[in-house]
């Protein structure tokens, strides 16, 4: 499963910006903002079997707006 193709993610609660899906290393999942760099909390896996579920929850703390500033200036 190719998260990046499956999942839908909503504008930047802040600027509007894309939402992008990221995955870190093999350990864990995070959305962040193209323009701003507001990011959600990394959703940590241990097993590649709940790599899909990682994937998921980030998407939907992003979805509901469970997201950090990037500039907390802005």
């Amino acid at each position: 499963m190719n998260p990046h193709e499956q999942i839908d993610l909503n504008d930047c609660p802040f600027c509007g910006g894309a939402g992008i899906l990221e995955e870190e290393e093999g350990w864990c999942w995070y959305v962040v903002c193209a323009d701003c760099g507001s990011q959600t909390a990394a959703s940590e896996y241990e097993k590649p079997a709940d790599r899909e579920l990682a994937a998921q929850k980030a998407a939907a703390l992003w979805n509901i707006g469970k997201v950090v500033r990037g500039n907390i200036s802005e």
